[in-house]
């Protein structure tokens, strides 16, 4: 049987590519779709949509209104037996028909049904005017095209409660593919270094708390630093994005160092989370691949007791929820996942997040679907 795989779009790394990649993996024949590809050197072959020829796809905001027409219209008729979506935004609203002109079979893998109109209170894209008033149209075309799928799978029981909530489906959970097995070959990651990066981790403090990711208002970077200072910890900052010089403001002003890792390679990251006490991740994330890397590189992890990074880790054993902007309360969630120290535990943990783990139950939920 052939397929293909549908994703929004293709960015060189990310952890919705993951996904992406572990699809291509499980099914090597399927073609591949997009609405357009930045990452052409990695992504070969892969079907694009106008917008990848228009100024729109280096603005994601502005081609929003076009995407839902765009994917009734990407694919010309086709001798497939099934489609397969990654979807976060309106990759579900594809439709693939054969030549006969009847709809082939579409299993839809949900990262999040659209924040921006369905969770505008976690994404503060959608809370500005433009997005609001299209929500009001677009929720019901979403939760309409949501009904053609075969089959649902949610990337965690957080988002199964938001597909129900959003789309009025069940689905099935399986949670996404994580490098564990990567980071576990390497006892110490120091020793994938050069000697810029290694010279650069030396001079991080001998005992630190670390956060990573995009510098967005979201990921919530501020508050690793405020609790690293209310734990009286340094702080190392990982990553890079348009929050960086309020990040700068705030670490200047704290009262223990706060240093920043800018870009960091991916050895790097891992060596970062295998020198860190605790790896502190306030947002509220679908799923949240980075606790699940760090906990596979045998480091505690500090998560708000609100999304999907709350499934990714055994409570008291490989981790710590508090409550979300609750300072004492993610300080007390620190002191206990510092002490944490059976690393065993935390590498066994990550292994049920595997890229095989992932294919294993894809295929079984699209089998037992059909």
């Amino acid at each position: 049987m052939t397929g293909i795989i549908v994703h929004e779009w293709l960015e060189k790394r990310g952890g919705a590519e993951g996904v992406v990649d572990a699809m291509r993996e499980s099914f090597p024949d399927a073609g591949l779709v997009a609405l357009w590809n930045d990452a052409p050197e990695k992504y070969r072959d892969v079907r694009e949509s106008w917008l990848a020829h228009t100024p729109l796809r280096r603005h994601k905001a502005l081609s929003l209104p076009l995407q839902p027409m765009t994917w009734r219209h990407v694919l010309p008729r086709s001798h497939v037996d099934w489609v397969l979506v990654s979807s976060h935004l309106f990759a579900h609203h594809v439709d693939v028909r054969n030549r006969s002109g009847e709809r082939v079979p579409k299993y839809v893998y949900a990262h999040t049904p659209a924040r921006y109109i369905w969770a505008p209170e976690l994404d503060e894209r959608g809370q500005a005017f433009p997005a609001r008033a299209a929500s009001a149209l677009l929720k019901p075309l979403d939760r309409n095209r949501a009904q053609e799928a075969v089959a649902i799978a949610a990337n965690s029981r957080f988002v199964r409660e938001r597909v129900h909530h959003a789309w009025g489906r069940e689905a099935t959970v399986i949670y996404p593919p994580v490098r564990v097995d990567e980071i576990r070959r390497v006892a110490d990651w120091r020793t994938k270094l050069n000697g810029e990066e290694l010279c650069a981790l030396e001079s991080l403090p001998q005992e630190f708390v670390l956060g990573a990711s995009r510098f967005v208002p979201y990921k919530r970077l501020d508050w690793v630093i405020r609790v690293g200072a209310a734990f009286d910890v340094p702080v190392v900052i990982a990553g890079d994005g348009p929050e960086e010089p309020h990040l700068r403001t705030m670490a200047a002003e704290a009262r223990v160092p706060v240093q920043f890792v800018l870009r960091p390679s991916t050895p790097m990251l891992y060596a970062l989370y295998q020198a860190a006490l605790a790896f502190v991740f306030p947002a509220i994330e679908d799923f949240g691949i980075m606790p699940v890397e760090a906990q596979a590189a045998g480091t505690p992890v500090v998560t708000t007791s609100v999304g999907g990074a709350t499934e990714s880790h055994v409570e008291g054993l490989t981790g710590v929820s508090a409550v979300r902007d609750d300072e004492h309360a993610l300080v007390s969630a620190l002191e206990k996942a510092i002490l944490l120290r059976d690393e065993a535990a935390m590498r066994a943990e990550a292994c049920h997040f595997s890229s095989g783990a992932f294919q294993r139950s894809l295929k079984r939920w699209m089998k037992d679907a059909l």
